[in-house]
């Protein structure tokens, strides 16, 4: 099996107008800094800008024409009127909604009771940002070689590696062979024996964890299909990934560190892969379920006193 090495991300189609803010957030930490303030002007203020001509926003961002039309491909369309029409798209949407209540923004000294209602709305919005940005083409390719494969290992740390369990878990119980390696030695070594017909999934929120990456080149190069779950479409495990998979990048506090909404998202793309798979693999995978859940009933009776 070949490989192309990615050499940065664009998308196949223009993203919906729904997921102009969702595909702003994630690839905002990635640009220049004169692109990120046209992207922050259009996800902030998308009828305002939806009436502005390229020359007009670049002078209300103090940015050129040419940053303008590059920031516009960059979010997936072909040149700045297609991204007109998307943000004509999006004001209209933001306008039939209501506002939330709530931010994300959580004090120290937040009663609890907002604590819960905060955290509540962003992971909400974390979820939705996720879903609109997920490129099912690529997810559909990933779990096809996913249901295929002869094995499939999994590599994540911190974080990301309770992620890389769960998935691991899942397909373990529908009869597959998946294991989830957080020890990056044993994750390079287990890589080694892969090969073609194997699939190898790399999660990795900041798309540059070397832990994560090394396996996954590791498994490339021997042939194994590769896939790359993280929040950085355009970050150095892409390199060596077939298929990518987007999380949504969310915003960080001092509360509340990035480990906790990417897992969110995560999570999200996870069940999207194993659902799939297990729609594949359905005659073999619901008896292998049935059979897990037997297996384990005893340990769910109430115990006689």
């Amino acid at each position: 099996m070949t490989h192309d090495v990615k050499e940065s991300f664009s998308a196949d189609s223009p993203p919906a107008p729904a997921a102009l803010a969702a595909k702003v957030r994630t690839l905002a930490p990635s640009m220049t800094r004169s692109m990120q303030r046209v992207a922050e002007a259009v996800a902030g203020d998308p009828a305002g800008c939806a009436a502005l001509t390229v020359t007009g926003l670049a002078e209300l961002t103090g940015t050129s024409e040419a940053t303008v039309v590059r920031t516009a491909r960059l979010l997936g369309y072909p040149g700045y009127r297609d991204l007109r029409l998307a943000l004509a798209g999006l004001a209209a949407h933001q306008q039939s909604g209501r506002a939330p209540a709530v931010t994300a923004d959580i004090a120290v000294d937040d009663p609890i009771a907002d604590v819960v209602a905060k955290l509540a709305y962003d992971e909400q919005q974390t979820l939705a940002d996720t879903a609109a940005g997920l490129d099912t083409v690529q997810l559909g390719a990933a779990v096809s070689a996913a249901a295929t494969a002869r094995r499939i290992d999994v590599y994540g740390v911190g974080a990301s590696s309770l992620v890389g369990q769960d998935l691991a878990q899942k397909l373990l119980r529908i009869g597959l062979i998946a294991h989830a390696h957080t020890d990056p030695h044993l994750a390079v070594t287990n890589a080694v024996q892969l090969r073609s017909g194997d699939v190898a999934i790399a999660i990795t929120h900041s798309g540059s964890t070397g832990d994560v990456i090394e396996p996954l080149r590791v498994a490339f190069d021997r042939g194994a299909t590769t896939i790359a779950i993280t929040g950085r479409p355009d970050g150095p495990v892409t390199q060596y990934a077939d298929h990518i998979l987007t999380t949504s990048t969310a915003r960080e506090s001092e509360l509340r560190p990035a480990a906790m909404s990417s897992r969110t998202s995560q999570l999200l793309v996870v069940d999207c892969l194993f659902i799939g798979v297990a729609q594949r693999t359905y005659e073999t995978a619901a008896p292998a379920l049935s059979a897990s859940y037997e297996a384990l009933a005893h340990r769910h009776a109430p115990r006689s006193r």
